[in-house]
C-alpha cells in the first residue's frame, strides 16, 4: 500500500492537515501527523511515502519544510531512505501511540536565503550554530567603525534625508557599487544601471516581475541552491534542472533540455554548493545560447570575492557585449546578513524597464543603511574588509579542514574546491547525508545535505558546512568528533 492510499481514508487524510496559522511550526506538525499515522497502524512497515518534493505538491508547503519533517522522523528510526529505491516506513517497526517518542525541544534549523539558518523560533537563542552556512565571520567584522559610521551619519541627518528614500537605490551607493565592480570583477556599468534590493529573494523577484512570465522554462544549476528553485516555482515559472560537471554547468545539456527557455540562473564563480568555476568555453556558450535565443542570464555572484588557489575570477558579465546577463550581487557575505542589502546590475538597455517595475513594486530600504554602506565603501573600509576576510578565511578553510580530517579523515574526505566560503566533506561509506545532517541539527550543530540540493541528477552523499566562523583547528576538531558520534 502505497502513502497516498493509506491517506485516502477519510479518517487518515485528517492527520496530514497542517494549521498555517498555530503556534507550532509547521515541520513539526507535520512530523506529528506522520509519526501519528506509523503508530497508529496507519501507516506499517514497508509503506513507501513519498519524495519531499510531491509531498510539498500535495500538501502545499515548501520543500524544506517536508524535508525537516522527513528528517526528524529519519533520525528516530521511522523511515529509511533507500536512494532511487524512494523512502519507506522502516521495517519490522512495532510501535503504539503510547510509546512514540516526543519530538525535541531544541529549536531545529531551517533553510533561509544563501544557505543560512534561524531557529525556528529566532527569540529562543543567540547562538550561532557551528558550521552555519551563509554567514561571513562576525567575529572579524570592524563594528566599532561601524558604529562610527551610523553615529556620523545620525548626526548629520537633515530634513530632505528623513523623506521617502529612492526608489531604485541611494545615488552615492549605486556610484560606489559601481565603481568597486570595474576595479574587482572587471564589470563596467553606469550608476542608472545598478539597482539597490533588499535580498538575492528580492532580486530574484525583481527580474521575474520585469523579464519573465508564469509559464517560461528557467535553466538552473542541478545540484543547485534550493530556493532559487521555490522561487522559480512560486512565481508559476519551470525551473530547468540542468547537471554540473568539473567544468560548472552543461549549457549543451541545457540547450538540449530546453533550447527555447527564457532565462538561465548560474553561479559562474563558485558553483552553488560544489564550488567549482564555470569554464571559459562554458561562458562563451552560455552568452551565445542567450545571445541567440533571446534569452537573459543571471549571474548569482554569492560570493566571488573569496578564491584561494589564484585572484578572484572575472565575473560572467564582464564577457558579455550583447546585453543579455543580469548581474546579482550581494552584501550578506562580504558584510553581515542582518544588513539585509544586494544589488543588480542590468544591461543599459534594460534600465527603463527596471525602473517601471520598481515604481510598482519597491522594498523600501532605509536610507540610513545605504548611507553607511556607501561611506563604508568610497573610504576604502570595504576593499580593504574584503583583503582582511580573504586572508582569514585561507587560514580558517585549512584549519577547519585539517581539524576534521584528523577526526573524521575514515569516515570523510573534504572535497577539493578552488574557493567559497564552505566546505564540502564527502562520505566514504554508505550512508543517508540527510540523516546525519538531521541529527547534526538536533545536536546543535548546522548542517546541509548534498543530497538535497539535488533533483534530477544523482550525486554522491556529503556534507556542506561552513568553516567561516570556527577560528581554530582545535575546535575543529572538538566539533569532528561530535560529528563522529554520530556517524
Amino acid at each position: 500500500m502505497t502513502f497516498f492510499q493509506a491517506m485516502k481514508n477519510p479518517c487518515s487524510a485528517a492527520l496530514l492537515s497542517v494549521d498555517p496559522t498555530g503556534s507550532e511550526p509547521l515541520y513539526r506538525q507535520l512530523y506529528g501527523r506522520i509519526r501519528g499515522a506509523i503508530t497508529e497502524g496507519v501507516l506499517t512497515p514497508g509503506d513507501r511515502i513519498p519524495s519531499a518534493r510531491a509531498l510539498a505538491k500535495e500538501l502545499g508547503l515548501a520543500r524544506g519544510t517536508i524535508a525537516m519533517a522527513y528528517g526528524l522522523l529519519s533520525a528516530e528510526g521511522y523511515i529509511q531512505a533507500r536512494g532511487q529505491a524512494g523512502t519507506i516506513v522502516t521495517p519490522g517497526i512495532h510501535m503504539s501511540s503510547a510509546t512514540a517518542r516526543p519530538l525535541p525541544t531544541q529549536p531545529v534549523e531551517v533553510v533561509t536565503a544563501f544557505g543560512g539558518s534561524h531557529p525556528d523560533d529566532p527569540d529562543m537563542s543567540r547562538e550561532i550554530p557551528p558550521f552555519q552556512m551563509g554567514l561571513p565571520a562576525l567575529d572579524a567584522f570592524p563594528r566599532k567603525l561601524w558604529a562610527r559610521l551610523g553615529a556620523r551619519q545620525l548626526r548629520g541627518t537633515q530634513p530632505p534625508d528623513m523623506n521617502y528614500p529612492s526608489l531604485f537605490g541611494l545615488p552615492a551607493l549605486r556610484q560606489a557599487i559601481a565603481a568597486y565592480l570595474l576595479v574587482a570583477r572587471g564589470i563596467s556599468c553606469t550608476t542608472e544601471q545598478v539597482f539597490i534590493t533588499s535580498g538575492y529573494r528580492d532580486t530574484m523577484q525583481f527580474i521575474m516581475q520585469t523579464l519573465l512570465t508564469p509559464g517560461d522554462r528557467v535553466w538552473m544549476e542541478d545540484p543547485g541552491y534550493i530556493p532559487t528553485r521555490e522561487l522559480l516555482e512560486r512565481a508559476g515559472l519551470h525551473p530547468v534542472h540542468v547537471p554540473v560537471d568539473a567544468e560548472g554547468m552543461v549549457v549543451q545539456q541545457g540547450i538540449a533540455l530546453a533550447s527555447a527557455a527564457r532565462a538561465a540562473v548560474v553561479t559562474p564563480a563558485h558553483q552553488s554548493p560544489l564550488s567549482m568555476s564555470l569554464s571559459l568555453p562554458r561562458r562563451l556558450d552560455i552568452l551565445n545560447w542567450a545571445a541567440q535565443n533571446g534569452a537573459w542570464v543571471v549571474e548569482d555572484d554569492y560570493d566571488g570575492e573569496y578564491r584561494y588557489a589564484s585572484r578572484p575570477l572575472p565575473a560572467l558579465t564582464s564577457l558579455d557585449r550583447r546585453g543579455r546577463v543580469l548581474y546579482a550581487g550581494t552584501f550578506s557575505k562580504v558584510m553581515f546578513p542582518g544588513i539585509r542589502l544586494a544589488y543588480l546590475v542590468v544591461p543599459e538597455s534594460e534600465v527603463l524597464r527596471f525602473r517601471e517595475t520598481r515604481q510598482v513594486f519597491a522594498p523600501g530600504i532605509p536610507s540610513l543603511t545605504q548611507k553607511m554602506v556607501a561611506a563604508f565603501m568610497a573610504e576604502g573600509h570595504f576593499g580593504r574588509h574584503i583583503q582582511r576576510m580573504r586572508k582569514l578565511y585561507a587560514e580558517r578553510r585549512e584549519a577547519t579542514a585539517t581539524g576534521l580530517m584528523r577526526v573524521l579523515g575514515g569516515h570523510m574526505q573534504v572535497a577539493p574546491q578552488p574557493g567559497g566560503m564552505h566546505l564540502l566533506l564527502r562520505m566514504r561509506e554508505p550512508g543517508s547525508d540527510e540523516m546525519l545532517a538531521a541529527r547534526m541539527r538536533e545536536h546543535g550543530m548546522y548542517a546541509h545535505a548534498l543530497s538535497d540540493w539535488a533533483t534530477t541528477t544523482r550525486v554522491e552523499p556529503g556534507l556542506l558546512l561552513s568553516f567561516t566562523n570556527i577560528a581554530t583547528q582545535q575546535r575543529a576538531e572538538e566539533l569532528g568528533s561530535r560529528i563522529r558520534d554520530l556517524i
